[in-house]
């Protein structure tokens, strides 16, 4: 057994090289790619690594429910670590973004990729190119013919105007332009809508069927996120009405349970789960399953860090679906350049004319630069052992941290002596 030994999670802000205006959030000049990481390390001495989003400095007292939860417990244990999450998740934490380190050590471990894991094999895989600002219709057409020329066949844009007739415009010209050349989907960013700075455009299934019109007329290949996350039997509805199909599911933290449930109703054809937010990797490989088993479509978000796309890319590569779908490829310089996206990666995830191969390389397949790291990072946690003894003896004194430690161990003695008789019973068998 390979036991958790040491937590530390740091805080990384990697300037971008000019400001990038999200479209999903509306009046903001972003200035930075910031993210929250986390390195898990085993008593083996294998680390793993994984990053989810942050805006600051919101996740700072994380470390103190991990470090009692995590030290000590079997790395490769993935279905104790998706409980040990969720628990986190009773007491206000949302973090399945953590689950891929814990995959990255797995496949460390055993000198495999994770999508070799999960019974894949490394070929090539399209991507399209994923803008992420909202622009005039002819600096548009300027950005898709850039990526043209760098080998990509497949773009995304983004709407989202009040004035739904200015979208309509927009995608006509850009189709108009440039249709013959790319395939282009369209994300209207509505299913998380943020209006925490300007405002923001609020569709409903009306507004959403006389798009879905339009981009059919345009030979739009797809529409990402026309309605809110959670408004299940619009999603549906618009799916049966639409000649465009309509794709999303990015960000529900529901996990597994919600997004069954909406491959059930088949609120999207095109399912785009990101590990980081949809329950981690074991969750969404699951809900990939019963993708493939209605007959639907999957193609991961990716729009998070380098490390996300670390994490989405191997999931894609075992999926199937390489062979149909695209994966999702951030881009969209000068603001959100590949260095800025991958900054604290040895190698980042260059394309090569609109592909990428997996990595050959075990876990997740990337290396931190720790110079890097260094640089553009914090560290704002750490704990083993002696820290967990130490913050226990502070936190709840002698008499309940023993008291604690007796009934753990206990509980291990249980599991332990579990574990040996299904070991034996599997092998009478």
């Amino acid at each position: 057994m390979s036991t958790i030994a040491r937590i530390e999670l740091f805080h990384v802000a990697i300037p971008l090289p000019a400001p990038f205006y999200p479209s999903w959030i509306p009046g903001l000049p972003q200035m930075e790619n910031r993210f929250d990481l986390i390195k898990v390390t085993t008593d083996e001495g294998i680390s793993g690594y994984s990053a989810g989003p942050a805006m600051g400095a919101e996740r700072r007292g994380l470390g103190d429910l991990l470090g009692p939860y995590l030290l000590g417990e079997d790395s490769a244990d993935i279905d104790m670590i998706q409980q040990r999450l969720r628990e986190i998740g009773y007491l206000g934490w949302r973090n399945f973004w953590i689950e891929p380190a814990f995959w990255d050590i797995k496949g460390k471990r055993e000198n495999r990729p994770v999508y070799e894991l999960l019974g894949g094999a490394a070929s090539p895989i399209k991507l399209y190119a994923s803008t992420g600002e909202v622009k005039s219709a002819k600096k548009r057409i300027d950005e898709v013919l850039a990526r043209h020329e760098e080998g990509f066949r497949a773009v995304k844009l983004r709407v989202h105007d009040f004035d739904e007739a200015v979208d309509i415009r927009h995608v006509r010209e850009v189709a108009r332009a440039v249709g013959h050349k790319m395939s282009i989907g369209v994300d209207a960013n509505q299913a998380w809508r943020v209006a925490v700075i300007s405002d923001a455009p609020l569709w409903n299934l009306e507004r959403a069927k006389r798009f879905a019109d339009a981009c059919a007329e345009a030979g739009i290949a797809w529409i990402e996120e026309p309605l809110p996350m959670d408004a299940y039997e619009d999603q549906a509805a618009l799916v049966q009405y639409s000649k465009v199909p309509i794709s999303g599911g990015e960000l529900h933290t529901g996990a597994l349970a919600e997004l069954s449930m909406m491959v059930e109703k088949r609120c999207y054809d095109i399912f785009q789960p990101d590990a980081l937010f949809t329950g981690g990797i074991a969750q969404t490989w699951a809900l990939i399953q019963k993708i493939r088993e209605h007959n639907l479509q999957y193609s991961p978000h990716t729009w998070t860090n380098g490390i996300g796309f670390a994490v989405n890319l191997q999931l894609m590569a075992a999926s199937g679906f390489a062979e149909k779908k695209e994966l999702e490829y951030p881009l969209a310089p000068p603001g959100w350049s590949v260095e800025a996206r991958d900054g604290i990666l040895k190698e980042p995830f260059h394309h090569q004319r609109g592909t990428i191969l997996p990595p050959a390389k075990p876990g997740l397949g990337f290396e931190i630069d720790q110079k890097a790291l260094k640089k553009y990072g914090h560290r704002f946690f750490v704990m083993d052992k002696k820290r967990l003894m130490f913050f226990s003896l502070r936190t709840r004194g002698l008499k309940v941290s023993m008291e604690i430690d007796r009934a753990r161990k206990e509980r291990k003695g249980i599991q332990s002596a579990f574990r040996h008789r299904k070991l034996l019973k599997q092998g009478e068998e």
